[in-house]
């Protein structure tokens, strides 16, 4: 309230101020809780999702990989009279290929350990730290695992229609002679190159693990992202280290793990308040009323 003994342009001015601050006052503050926000999530819906994506992966690489995988390179980058065309890029790129078998097989055991092991339960944990950092319930965990494995069933069903689609032959095979080709521990596994398995399962982990924690509102998400994008990076450079992918395998691999990393949690589990339309906004309004009987003035007003 305001003194009715002030002076008319002081009364104004103050009455001006007392506007500005209106917004900052108890009750016209908005509520800035920091809490983890909820996602769109039902058990049964993508329970459905991810067992179904999950069966078709695993069953394409151990059930029917026999059946699938061509016999013969549908890619080999090489002309018809047998020419090399290898792309400038996949050749430079081949540097990083172990100079001996032991060198190869090594790579090839370490991409397997840190790919399928050590990156998910690095991830996870990470994940799970920030988030109970943030106040999130065990349900928000459980939902941020679901939605990474996910993502990641979904990326692997995708890239395994390509692989044996495409049909590209493996670093290793390309450089055997034709003869010796059908004498590799695993045949099946011979033109299945691009693009890049482990690279494609490690990128979308990473991605949807940091995309849920952003959508989340964790505190320290950079954390993951710390963690998880240069234990995928090394994924992807020991597969070429192995001579089992290309250059292109494997960045292809990262850009697809990364588009399913984020696709998945923002096409189907957005935020749950954003589905919820915003209250109607309330015309302002101001006056200042004399006070009977009193040498006060009153602001009162909308807002």
């Amino acid at each position: 309230m305001l003194p009715r003994s002030m002076p008319a342009s002081y009364r104004t001015l103050a009455a001006f101020c007392l506007l500005l601050l209106a917004p900052l006052s108890p009750a016209a503050a908005q509520d800035t809780s920091d809490a983890p926000r909820a996602l769109r999530f039902d058990w049964t819906r993508d329970g459905i999702i991810t067992g179904t994506a999950g069966v078709l992966w695993i069953s394409s690489e151990s059930v029917f990989k026999d059946d699938l995988a061509p016999a013969q390179c549908r890619w080999c980058d090489r002309a018809p009279d047998g020419t090399d065309r290898l792309n400038r890029l996949d050749r430079w790129g081949r540097g990083i290929a172990g100079n001996t078998e032991a060198s190869r097989k090594r790579a090839d055991t370490w991409s397997n350990i840190i790919g399928f092991a050590g990156l998910p339960l690095a991830v996870l944990g990470t994940q799970y730290a920030v988030g109970h950092g943030s106040g999130a319930s065990r349900e928000y965990f459980a939902q941020d695992a679901t939605i990474m494995v996910q993502s990641a069933v979904l990326a692997s069903v995708a890239n395994q229609a390509v692989k044996f689609s495409l049909g590209r032959e493996r670093p290793f095979v390309h450089v055997l002679p034709e003869e010796a080709k059908g004498l590799t521990a695993h045949p099946t596994d011979n033109n299945l190159s691009f693009y890049s398995g482990h690279t494609n399962l490690a990128f979308s982990l990473v991605v949807s693990a940091g995309t849920v924690a952003s959508m989340r509102g964790y505190k320290h998400q950079e954390l993951i992202w710390g963690v998880g994008l240069p234990l995928a990076a090394s994924v992807g450079l020991l597969r070429m280290g192995a001579d089992k992918h290309y250059l292109t395998d494997v960045l292809t691999g990262a850009v697809m793990g990364t588009a399913f990393g984020l696709a998945v949690p923002l096409l189907l589990h957005g935020r749950v308040d954003d589905d919820v339309p915003p209250p109607p906004k309330q015309a302002s309004s101001v006056s200042l009323n004399p006070m009977v009987g009193s040498q006060m003035v009153g602001l009162s007003g909308a807002f």
